[in-house]
């Protein structure tokens, strides 16, 4: 009875995912879906990206978290149409939340949307909301096992970056052991060594970024 449960909620949530992704295609907007650890980041990285991106394309975030709102005051206090959606215990963010949310921003002015996930390696792989990309996060000091112990995350994206990656002097990281598993899971997917603190990498995943914008405007 469980697996009957657990199948519809999955079949509903992507059909739900289908009308969103319509509702941004008639927007022609991009969404992007920014996935990882708790700390791996992802705030950051989408501070950054949005000072390589804001002079070219119109931004919106849609901050994810279990409670609170401090990543959603820091990124709305750069001027960037912001909405926290606050999960209240669940671990990844749903369809009908987006949604539900989407029509808190200014959907005529904007291009690109990131969502910044809830903090987890599991739960936000197995749901779509309407996305048109998704990246995923692995930062230096979380250690290269985690293509291994969480296969989906890593084979269910649109690119990796490997975050933090001014750290890599300071933590014994197998690159080649990441690269080598990322290779077997995702082949066609790129992968982005950066650091936010620097700014090292970031112009190449920016680039990566603008071109998917640009192919929602097609």
């Amino acid at each position: 009875m469980e697996i009957k449960v657990l199948h519809q909620i999955m079949d509903w949530n992507e059909d739900v995912s289908g009308e969103v992704k319509e509702t941004l295609s008639a927007h022609q907007i991009c969404m992007i879906n920014v996935m990882g650890s708790p700390g791996a980041g992802k705030t950051s990285l989408i501070t950054s990206l949005i000072a390589r991106l804001r002079d070219d394309f119109r931004v919106g975030v849609i901050e994810g978290d279990i409670a609170g709102q401090v990543d959603a005051e820091r990124i709305a206090g750069l001027g960037i149409p912001t909405v926290q959606l606050n999960t209240d215990g669940a671990c990844h963010i749903e369809a009908m939340s987006i949604q539900n949310i989407l029509p808190e921003l200014p959907l005529d002015d904007l291009d690109v949307i990131f969502v910044e996930n809830i903090g987890n390696l599991v739960c936000p792989a197995e749901f779509r909301i309407g996305e048109s990309l998704r990246i995923t996060i692995l930062s230096i000091p979380e250690g290269d096992d985690k293509i291994e112990k969480y296969p989906l995350m890593f084979t269910d994206t649109d690119c990796l970056v490997l975050n933090k990656y001014d750290m890599m002097p300071y933590f014994d990281f197998d690159e080649p052991r990441v690269c080598a598993n990322y290779d077997t899971v995702n082949p066609e997917a790129p992968l982005f060594r950066v650091s936010s603190r620097t700014g090292d990498g970031l112009s190449e995943l920016a680039d990566f970024i603008a071109e998917n914008i640009r192919k929602a405007k097609l």
